[in-house]
């Protein structure tokens, strides 16, 4: 096996398996909420739909530390600075994204969401917002671990925090419905945090240091910025669609909104390997010498991803109800997803190779290429989402998305072979 094999795949594993343990909570969620009722199923999804885009720009921020930690794993005491810094990005960002998760029920009203869903959300949105502030405060302790080749520490963040979460679901969701959800996601985030933290210090050259920001650099927050900002510019676009497309899909009924949420919550699930595999790239990519190691570390990232997509879809494309059926009773919910499990996996397939090939190009320091992708592909998707699925129902909207993914991996790809051209040369990502 070679070395770019070795070395994404050990940073990797240990990323897919705490990131698979956070999912399993997701699913637990989701069939908990589900099988209680369906409309509370289709709350959770609108609610999800503005935090998932919040949470994931505020992950995306973070990872854009990556390629000015990564030069310095051999020195973990080098980096400490580039992570005070970088928590004043997620602060800001942190609060910024709490107040948008607390504007849930108004946009749900504004969008023609039915009254049986909207009268489910109750405390929700202000949980919801407590868990993002908690998220920001944590200031990437993961993304520094993974960065400095310590990947294995993200392990035991996701393992505790995922216990923390399905056992205050299993116990509060029956008697509290969403509410309980909120809970159990508040409760779990602040383990993962400390967690996090706790391990970062025991690294060593960081063991007795302060995480916490001190006074702000300007000028190395704003070459964080650089990165990070267009990274979650790019995040905050894609999300905030598929969160507008769950909107869309709720227009259908509720039957529709809780079928649209079982397929996002089955296509994240196929994502995960390409989310581990991106994250244990961008370092590599970041540290390459040349073109074509900036670029076999790439294929190697790609084809990982599409096969962990692939093989992940098969499993509810060959069980039929059995899978499928673990996310709700409601017979029409439950044909609904199986007849689009085929076209949830092409748009699965396709989103796990850009993931990958957006990392690519935060490794090159590149996220402006990345930013102008999801633009491009999903202000096109915003554009057709709403007549498509007037037209074609959710048969229609998940096209949409496939095809959509699909042109977003096209875009990224020649972006990267253009810049991974000048890795080691003048004007390379190490100046950008």
């Amino acid at each position: 096996m070679s070395s770019p094999h070795r070395a994404i795949l050990s940073a990797a594993v240990p990323l897919f398996l705490s990131m698979s343990a956070g999912i399993i909570a997701q699913l637990v969620s989701t069939a908990l909420l589900g099988h209680r009722a369906t409309a509370a199923l289709a709350a959770f999804a609108l609610a999800g739909a503005v935090l998932n885009p919040v949470t994931a720009a505020l992950a995306a921020g973070l990872r854009g530390m990556t390629p000015f930690v990564a030069p310095h794993h051999e020195n973990p005491a080098e980096a400490l600075p580039i992570l005070r810094d970088a928590r004043w990005l997620t602060l800001a960002l942190g609060t910024a994204g709490a107040g948008a998760v607390l504007c849930v029920p108004p946009i749900a009203r504004a969008s023609g969401v039915p009254d049986e869903v909207t009268a489910e959300f109750g405390t929700l949105p202000p949980l919801l917002a407590l868990n993002v502030l908690l998220l920001s405060a944590g200031g990437g302790a993961n993304a520094v671990l993974v960065a400095l080749g310590r990947s294995r520490q993200v392990l035991w963040s996701g393992l505790s925090s995922t216990a923390v979460e399905v056992v205050l679901l299993v116990v509060l969701v029956p008697r509290l419905g969403v509410h309980g959800t909120g809970i159990a996601l508040v409760v779990s985030t602040a383990v993962a945090v400390t967690v996090s933290n706790a391990c970062l210090l025991r690294v060593p050259g960081l063991a007795g240091q302060r995480l916490w920001p001190g006074r702000p650099r300007a000028r190395e927050i704003l070459g964080m910025a650089r990165v990070g900002v267009p990274m979650s510019a790019a995040v905050l676009i894609k999300f905030t669609v598929l969160g507008g497309l769950t909107y869309v899909a709720a227009r259908t009924g509720a039957t529709g909104a809780a079928a649209h949420a079982i397929l996002r919550s089955l296509a994240e699930l196929l994502a995960l390997t390409a989310f581990a595999v991106g994250q244990a790239s961008a370092p590599e990519i970041a540290r390459a010498a040349s073109p074509a190691a900036a670029r076999l570390v790439n294929r190697v990232a790609l084809l990982l991803a599409a096969a962990g997509a692939v093989v992940g879809a098969l499993v509810p494309a060959l069980s039929g109800t059995l899978v499928v059926g673990l996310f709700t009773s409601d017979a029409e919910v439950l044909a609904l997803v199986i007849a689009l499990v085929p076209l949830m996996a092409v748009y699965a397939t396709a989103n796990s190779c850009g993931i990958a090939m957006s990392a690519g190009l935060t490794g090159l320091r590149r996220p402006a290429w990345g930013l102008g992708s999801a633009v491009a592909g999903y202000g096109l998707l915003a554009l057709v989402a709403a007549p498509v699925t007037a037209a074609w129902g959710l048969t229609g909207l998940w096209a949409a998305l496939a095809v959509t993914g699909l042109l977003i991996l096209v875009l990224q790809g020649g972006g990267f072979l253009r810049h991974s051209a000048r890795v080691g040369g003048p004007g390379g990502p190490a100046r950008a």
